[in-house]
């Protein structure tokens, strides 16, 4: 069975696209065939008047875009790239620049706009990152202008997406991001890597829920005494575990770790948030590894410690099995080969299901996107800045260049299978080539590419044998949980939103550490929830169902 997707039952409806497929070519005559975003075409310049879906992009004339890049330590900028290159080149289209380091990216974007100075263009912008932003008028509302962008409406038809592009609306019914898109449910990867070698000298196979994992690790850990423990964990740096938690959120029926967002959990049969911290879903998820930790199955270090030190403790074998990615994998991989150890096998679990259900979370073809200074819309660019990011976004031939670059140069066909150039590396592609495709060529780099392929083909083009059938396997068995209502706040109501949820999520963060090490017993449950609500917790909720359109 594929993932299937529940519907909201909050009044998210899929809606009819607003202007039809056709009519997102634009003539001379200025006529786009909408009410809203009306653009003036006499006005511009650099414009291709034919463009519709399919059409390869390139300006009239010369255009250079304002554009927030975010500078990633493993890809440093190079403004001497190919695609760089090949943009101005084959697209006429260059850029200017604010180059910020990825450290420093959130608070800078923030800086930028409620300073009125934020570029035109503004990648790597997940959903909600625009919320708070919106009632300040220093952001596009981008949904008047998709008329102008056929293959970004072309896909969300195709692909039935309107409910999850419905779900960025905010108050004023508009919404402000665009994200990038998936054709296909893309489970995120973030499992556990478990030592193959010694799961089968147990005789054990896969757990199918988080019940059996422990009772597996119980095995494990009483067939290899040597262990120091038989899980250890990474990825805690700004709260417990997050990887793993978030993954095994949604199976529990809550948030939590990455997934954590605002906080507030989706009560389905009461068409409700309640929120998460404080409710009875994430006290079972707490306990469950508070369990783990208390029969000595999962390390305490692993809710502190750094990333290189759980890698360490893996590698060294003194942990059976450590959350991972289908990119860490290979790191793992290579750190046994690097101390000799020929003998020791791992491979990725199907994330477990739970007393919820076997889920993921609802929205997952959505991927980061893009955000627009309100003054784009005064450029006169403006029309040709649309229809760019539309083709490098959205359109096939954008997006395989986005990731896989220019065939001849870093790829070739063989077939119908798309091969990286023998002296280009990426990921488990040419392990040990001496260039990489994103720090040597600028190509598979999060700014220029929102989903890293967007179409089935393209998404799983790069991916491993063992990342396709570790999608394939969560898809199988995987059901995915409903978008819940979008949180429209106003312009006041989001300044004391996130003040509270500011203080709400770190009190339950720290919370969640101390109950899951035993510092805190879990009897003492209701005293903290006693202590959220005391911080403000049901006011923080009842603003949030009431921004939602929906109550208790």
């Amino acid at each position: 069975m594929r993932i299937t997707r529940r519907r909201t039952a909050a009044g998210i409806t899929a809606s009819v696209l607003a202007v039809t497929l056709t009519a997102c070519s634009v003539g001379s005559d200025g006529d786009d065939g909408g009410e809203d975003g009306a653009i003036d075409t006499a006005t511009q310049v650099g414009y291709m008047e034919d463009f519709e879906a399919g059409t390869t992009f390139k300006a009239t004339e010369p255009v250079s875009f304002g554009l927030l890049y975010r500078d990633h330590p493993n890809y440093p900028f190079k403004d001497d790239w190919s695609i760089i290159q090949h943009l101005e080149q084959d697209q006429n289209v260059t850029f200017d620049y604010e180059n910020v380091p990825l450290e420093d990216m959130a608070q800078r974007r923030s800086v930028l706009i409620s300073s009125g100075d934020a570029p035109d263009i503004m990648p790597v912008t997940y959903p909600g990152d625009e919320a708070p932003f919106v009632s300040g008028g220093a952001l596009l509302p981008i949904s008047d202008y998709v008329q102008y962008m056929p293959n970004f409406q072309e896909k969300v038809e195709a692909w039935d997406l309107q409910e999850e592009i419905d779900a960025q609306k905010q108050e004023d019914g508009k919404y402000y991001m665009i994200p990038g898109i998936h054709e296909i449910v893309i489970p995120g990867t973030y499992t556990v890597a478990i030592r193959k070698d010694l799961w089968e000298k147990a005789g054990l196979e896969h757990p199918a829920t988080w019940d059996e994992y422990a009772e597996q690790l119980q095995v494990i850990k009483e067939e290899n005494p040597d262990l120091q423990y038989p899980m250890t964990d990474r990825w805690s740096i700004n709260g417990p575990v997050e990887a793993t938690i978030s993954a095994a959120a949604p199976n529990f029926g809550t948030v939590a770790g990455w997934g954590y967002g605002l906080g507030l959990q989706w009560n389905q049969d009461e068409g409700t948030y309640v929120y998460a911290g404080a409710s009875e879903e994430y006290r079972t998820l707490v306990e469950y590894f508070a369990g783990l930790v208390e029969d000595g199955l999962l390390d305490p270090e692993a809710l502190t410690q750094e990333d290189e030190q759980a890698q360490q403790k893996f590698a060294s074998g003194q942990a059976a099995a450590i959350g991972t990615n289908d990119q860490v994998i290979l790191e793992y991989r290579s750190a046994f080969e690097e101390i000799g150890d020929e003998d020791s096998e791992i491979e990725m679990i199907t994330v477990p299901g739970g007393p919820a259900g076997d889920n993921i979370a609802g929205g997952t073809r959505r991927e980061s996107g893009l955000m627009f200074a309100a003054g784009a819309a005064e450029q006169e660019d403006f029309l040709a800045m649309l229809q760019f990011v539309d083709w490098l976004y959205y359109s096939d031939e954008g997006l395989e260049f986005a990731k896989w670059g220019v065939e001849g140069e870093t790829f070739e066909w063989e077939g119908d299978k798309r091969v990286l150039k023998e002296d280009i590396e990426w990921g488990a592609l040419n392990t040990g080539a001496p260039q990489l495709l994103n720090a040597d060529f600028g190509y598979y780099n999060g700014v220029f590419s929102l989903a890293h392929g967007s179409t089935q083909d393209l998404d799983l083009s790069m991916r491993s044998e063992e990342a396709i059938e570790y999608i394939q396997d969560m898809n199988a068995v995987k059901e995915e949980l409903d978008i819940p209502p979008a949180v429209a706040y106003d312009e006041m109501e989001q300044e004391q939103a996130g003040l509270q949820q500011t203080t709400l999520q770190d009190m339950v963060f720290q919370a969640t550490a101390q109950f899951i090490l035993g510092q805190r017993p879990l009897d003492e449950w209701d005293a903290y929830v006693a202590e959220l609500e005391g911080s403000g917790m049901q006011e923080y909720v009842d603003r949030a169902n009431s921004a939602a359109g929906v109550t208790e």
